[in-house]
């Protein structure tokens, strides 16, 4: 299951490094790439608490099995794809296949495992969140500049498909497949992800396309549209609710104290992240002409420090545990704005841009992890699976929002600059970079304000 959780993760960001092999390969465009990346991240969020909801009702074993082997298949046809349109089709596949794998490994650790042993398991757990993205960095930058049989981005995707298949054959043999589905099940509600997923669609695409089509007006009437079928979701999940049905979203969770502040935290903290990695990612092998590789280990920083912070900040004295969180935006906030001023002009930075990698990652681990952590502790037992799924959503349309926001602002500010160049690379990053940071700043203030009312 942990190998699954793995090889999900590791697919979120293994497709950074390798975005500008793909545009040169494939001949791509700054949408495309956009979509590449966050394409697997709208069918994950969107149909990520449906998944939740089929294992409940078909059997966690038998659904994580599924999922996988649905990954798997996606994974083969991403890494055979002859054109960028077949790859976005294949990639949305991808995160349908983790949709369905990824909610189960929680819930069978939790039915499989007690006491001590559940203890472990669910340190295991949080082990692979923390080195998933690290390893996504850095094994990407591996493969791309190995250049395996000149098949160039192409392992990226084909090294999921080995592993899946050895996966498939393992669970087969250990994971319980057999469970009837439980009397209690709640229902998929197919009207509310039908909304949810034309409203994820009608902002996204319009903030991919719109910048390259000189912002025509179905873009702007998308992006109205999406607000305008989010409220419709909203109250139809509402009316769900009070009806006894069983809402996608459930409005008493995020009536809780604190939820609303935690989503909004959680919302930040990954944008900044997703919009992070894919505009460096261009700036770095675009821009400075840096290899795969190098730029891969360029994150390393980052996602190591990220890793070690999430997994030890419980262990810190307890009178700092309350500030935590407005101190990691804060530190975010001063990590982007030392990187963005390390690399202007074109330069590499030199040595110290690393402190501010590293000071990135502390960030965002305190941004992230207390916040996950004190909304799932908050909530009653009974509302814990909505308020995980809730969450989970949430931490997938973040780094959604992130590469279509943030993305969209560095290839706009490259274009309008002119020729190609180091020199317009940084600045564009430059703006792109400040920009991150007044949303870190934003979002520590902006908790602490929430919180109050």
């Amino acid at each position: 299951m942990l190998g699954a959780q793995f090889m999900a993760l590791l697919d979120v960001f293994i497709v950074n490094v390798a975005a500008p092999t793909l545009s040169r390969e494939l001949h791509a465009s700054g949408a495309d790439l956009q979509l590449v990346v966050a394409g697997y991240a709208i069918t994950y969020s969107v149909l990520l608490i449906t998944g939740a909801r089929l294992g409940e009702r078909l059997g966690h074993g038998r659904v994580h099995l599924a999922g996988l082997a649905l990954f798997t298949v996606a994974s083969l046809a991403c890494g055979l794809a002859q054109g960028v349109t077949e790859l976005i089709v294949f990639r949305l596949a991808q995160g349908a296949g983790s949709a369905l794998m990824i909610p189960q490994v929680l819930s069978l650790i939790q039915r499989t495992f007690t006491g001590a042993s559940r203890a472990r398991a669910l340190g295991a757990y949080a082990a692979v969140l923390a080195t998933g993205a690290a390893a996504g960095q850095v094994l990407g930058g591996v493969l791309v500049a190995a250049d395996v049989f000149g098949t160039g981005w192409r392992p990226v995707f084909l090294v999921n498909v080995p592993v899946g298949a050895v996966l498939l054959v393992l669970g087969r043999r250990v994971l319980p497949r057999h469970e009837a589905g439980h009397r209690t099940a709640r229902g998929l509600d197919l009207p509310g992800l039908v909304l949810l997923g034309a409203a994820v669609s009608l902002f996204t695409v319009p903030l991919v396309l719109g910048q390259e089509q000189d912002w025509p007006l179905w873009a702007w009437l998308s992006l109205a549209g999406s607000a305008v079928v989010f409220a419709l979701f909203c109250g139809y999940e509402s009316r769900l609710a009070r009806r006894g049905g069983s809402p996608l979203i459930a409005p008493r969770v995020l009536r809780h104290p604190g939820m609303g502040t935690a989503a909004f935290r959680i919302l930040a903290v990954m944008a900044v992240n997703g919009g992070f990695l894919f505009a460096l990612t261009l700036h770095l092998q675009g821009g400075l002409g840096h290899s795969a590789l190098r730029t891969g280990l360029t994150f390393a920083p980052t996602a190591v420090v990220f890793g070690l912070v999430g997994l030890t900040w419980r262990m810190w004295p307890a009178a700092w545990q309350r500030a935590l969180i407005p101190a990691g935006f804060g530190l975010t906030a001063l990590s982007l704005a030392g990187i963005a001023l390390a690399l202007e002009g074109g330069g590499d930075g030199g040595a110290a841009v690393y402190v501010a990698y590293a000071g990135m990652g502390a960030g965002l681990a305190l941004g992230f992890s207390p916040t996950l952590t004190g909304a799932l502790a908050a909530v009653r037992p009974e509302d814990a699976p909505d308020a995980s799924g809730l969450l989970a959503t949430v931490t997938q349309l973040g780094q959604l929002t992130g590469v279509a926001v943030f993305g969209t602002l560095f290839l706009s500010r490259v274009e309008s600059l002119g020729a190609s160049s180091a020199y317009t690379s940084a600045e564009a990053l430059f703006a792109c970079l400040f920009a991150l940071a007044g949303t870190a700043a934003v979002a520590a203030v902006s908790g602490l304000v929430l919180r109050r009312r």
